[in-house]
C-alpha cells in the first residue's frame, strides 16, 4: 500500500498471524525535481513503483518462508529492474515487431495492424497464462483485496471485512490499467513510424517505451482529476476489463491482510478518521501498533 507519506506491506505468517512493515516515504516530487516535469515524471513514478514492488516481494518472501535474509541492495534492485525491462521490451515490444516484419512486405498499414494485434494478444495471453498458476491466482486474490479495501476507504465506509467485501475487486487506478494504456499507446504511436527497416523498427520500439510510459502517465493523471468525465470513463474501461484476469474475489482472511496493510500506511490523522468510522478488525489495529512500535 502506498500512502502520501509512507508505504507498507502486510504478510500472513505461517502461524496465521499478520506482520506488517511501514517505511516513511515522502512524495517523489518533493524528493526529485525531475519528477515534477511532465512526461519525465511518469518514468520516475514507474521506476519507484517497481523498486518498492521488489522490496515488498523480498520482505514478504522472507516472512513467508521464515528465513533470515539480507534486504536487497540498491544494485540488486537496479539489476532486477533492468532484467524486468529487458524482458518486457523483448517479449511485448520487440518480438511482435519482428513477427510482423516476417509476415508482411511493403504495406505499412498491414505491418502496424499485425504488430499491434500480436502485441495485444501476447500481453493479454501472458497475463491469462500466469493466472493459471495456483500461486499467481492467490496473488490475484490479494490484488482484489487491496482494491476492495481502497474502494471502502475512499467511499468513507468502515474498514471491516464485511464492509470491504461488498466492493468489486477492480479499481480504475490500478497499475494494470497503466500497463494496458502503454501497450495500446505503443500500437497507436508505432503506426505512424511505418516499416523503414528492421534495425530502425527494433530501436524505435525500445527507445519509444519511456516516451509512451510518460505520455500514458500524464493521460491517467489528467483523467484522475476528472474521474466522472467521459475521457476518464473511456480510459478506465479497458483496464477494468483486463482486471477481470488480474484480480479475483478474496477470502475473508485475505481482506484482513489488505486492511492491515492499508491502516499501517496511514498517518495518525488518517488512521483516527478510519477508526472513527466503525470497528476495525482487532488484528489490523494490533498489526499497526506493532509496526509503529518496531519502527518498521
Amino acid at each position: 500500500m502506498r500512502a502520501p507519506s509512507a508505504w507498507s506491506v502486510a504478510v500472513r505468517q505461517p502461524d496465521g498471524g499478520i506482520i506488517a512493515r511501514r517505511t516513511e516515504l515522502t512524495r517523489l516530487s518533493d524528493r526529485n525535481r525531475w519528477a515534477r516535469i511532465p512526461l519525465i515524471r511518469g518514468i520516475f513514478v514507474l521506476a519507484e513503483s517497481l523498486s518498492l514492488g521488489f522490496k515488498a516481494l523480498s520482505w514478504s518472501a522472507q516472512v513467508a518462508t521464515q528465513e533470515e535474509e539480507k534486504p536487497l541492495t540498491g544494485a540488486q534492485i537496479g539489476l532486477s529492474m533492468l532484467l524486468a525491462f529487458v524482458f518486457f521490451a523483448g517479449v511485448f515490444i520487440v518480438l511482435p515487431a519482428l513477427a510482423a516484419d516476417a509476415v508482411t512486405d511493403g504495406s505499412d498499414l498491414l505491418f502496424s495492424s499485425i504488430e499491434g494485434l500480436i502485441r495485444l494478444l501476447v500481453f493479454v495471453g501472458y497475463i491469462w497464462l500466469i493466472g493459471r498458476s495456483k500461486e499467481i491466482a492467490r496473488v490475484f486474490e490479494y490484488h482484489g483485496a487491496e482494491h476492495m479495501s481502497i474502494h471502502a476507504y475512499e467511499a468513507g465506509e468502515p474498514l471491516t471485512v464485511r464492509s470491504v467485501a461488498r466492493y468489486r475487486p477492480e479499481h480504475p487506478r490500478c497499475g494494470t490499467s497503466f500497463l494496458l494504456i502503454v501497450v495500446l499507446g505503443s500500437i497507436i504511436l508505432f503506426t505512424f513510424l511505418g516499416q523503414p527497416g528492421l534495425v530502425f523498427i527494433v530501436a524505435s520500439r525500445i527507445i519509444g517505451i519511456p516516451l509512451i510510459a510518460g505520455l500514458s502517465y500524464e493521460l491517467l493523471r489528467w483523467s484522475g482529476t476528472r474521474p466522472d468525465g467521459r475521457v476518464a470513463t473511456i480510459l478506465a474501461k479497458p483496464g477494468i476489463w483486463l482486471q477481470k484476469l488480474t484480480t479475483s474475489p478474496p477470502a475473508d482472511d485475505q481482506i484482513e491482510v489488505a486492511i492491515s496493510s492499508l491502516v499501517v500506511a496511514l498517518d495518525d490523522e488518517q488512521f483516527a478518521d478510519v477508526h472513527a468510522r466503525g470497528a476495525l478488525p482487532a488484528i489490523a489495529i494490533e498489526v499497526r501498533e506493532a509496526a509503529l512500535a518496531g519502527g518498521l
